[in-house]
């Protein structure tokens, strides 16, 4: 019973001096003040910048928390690679899986960062135009890997489209 009393008392005090004194705080006051209110951000998911648009992140998503959705002026890449759209992350169905993550033709041929990224990853600049011009050695079967989840959607599932 003795141990009981103590440990209640200690958590008293502890949780009067989180509260009054502000002890063990770890989240700033800006950021409490936002959860308080119900304001938070979310950090951006999708680097459309580093995007180029092909949707084979869409295509290998298990719970369709991915859609393309269209850009109001399409970007000229290079002369033969127009991007017209950019994907939507819908983090209430997103499971943290990474396929978008890992199947990004920008990450896996290029190796630089993808351009979804269900964490925040802090801030990316990539230089598609660049990268897009680059010689890239990548062997027949991997091509013909990569170019059926560009453009077959019912490798992983049948949505129903």
């Amino acid at each position: 019973m003795r141990n009981m009393l103590k440990i209640a008392l200690e958590g008293a005090f502890t949780n009067f001096k989180r509260i009054f004194f502000a002890a063990d705080r770890v989240t700033d006051m800006e950021m409490r003040k936002q959860i308080s209110t119900l304001s938070v951000k979310p950090a951006k998911k999708v680097d459309e910048d580093a995007c180029i648009g092909c949707g084979g992140c869409a295509n290998v998503c298990p719970t369709n928390a991915i859609e393309m959705k269209k850009l109001a002026s399409p970007v000229k890449l290079t002369d033969s690679w127009t991007k017209t759209e950019v994907p939507e992350l819908n983090s209430l169905k997103c499971v943290v899986c990474y396929y978008c993550h890992d199947f990004c033709p920008v990450f896996l041929l290029y190796g630089e960062k993808g351009t979804i990224h269900p964490n925040t990853v802090g801030n990316q600049e990539v230089d598609v135009s660049e990268l897009i011009n680059q010689p890239v050695k990548i062997s027949d079967d991997k091509l013909k890997v990569i170019s059926q989840y560009l453009s077959d959607k019912t490798i992983l599932k049948n949505r129903g489209d």
